[in-house]
């Protein structure tokens, strides 16, 4: 295993809930995952990853980039909390807005959703602090993301793309071994030929 996996492991270890404390944090998929959660460490916080994902489709798809966060919440210590998979809902969500581009209409209510499923599950659990992996990818909007964080109390605004995330995060992939998807997660933003199981 290389060295700056190790390193990741030893802050885990040294995170007292007398620093940041617990933190929810809702876990898109395992490569924005692992370099959100290693900085939230550094940061004195003790995450719960949350994956909370019904737009992701198909279903297999989403069984296999939840068996890659698995992996990561083995690796990182981390407790993992699994919300049951129901696309249904999700497409009732965003009905009408099927052929919106990507970073339009449809995905503002696909990021709502999942920040605002984020927040409730942090208050069910009594989980002072929340954030979201998604500010990770550079084809998010990381301002909009925040703007629909903070209309929650207790959310933490972290654009994790910067101090280079993206790079760390291809590092921790190689090192964990972990599953890269080549697209966002639901149908509608897939190419042609782009999904191959």
């Amino acid at each position: 295993m290389e060295e700056s996996v190790n390193l990741c492991y030893a802050s885990v270890k040294m995170v007292t809930e007398e620093k940041g404390g617990k933190i929810l944090l809702h876990a898109c998929c395992a490569p924005c995952a692992a370099p959100s959660a290693e900085r939230l460490l550094e940061e004195g916080f003790l995450p719960t990853l949350f994956y909370s994902n019904p737009n992701i489709a198909p279903e297999a798809e989403w069984k296999r980039r939840l068996e890659a966060l698995e992996v990561l919440a083995e690796a990182f210590k981390l407790p993992l909390i699994v919300e049951s998979y129901d696309h249904a809902s999700w497409l009732a969500l965003v009905r009408g807005l099927e052929s919106e581009p990507e970073r339009g209409g449809r995905c503002t209510i696909c990021f709502r959703r999942s920040i605002d499923a984020a927040a409730e599950e942090a208050r069910r659990l009594n989980i002072p602090r929340f954030t979201t992996t998604l500010t990770l990818s550079p084809l998010k909007n990381a301002r909009l993301i925040c703007e629909l964080g903070n209309r929650h109390e207790g959310f933490l605004e972290r654009d994790f793309k910067k101090k280079g995330g993206v790079a760390r995060s291809v590092e921790l992939c190689r090192s964990l071994g972990l599953y890269r998807q080549n697209y966002c997660g639901c149908e509608f933003s897939l190419r042609p030929g782009q999904y191959n199981p």
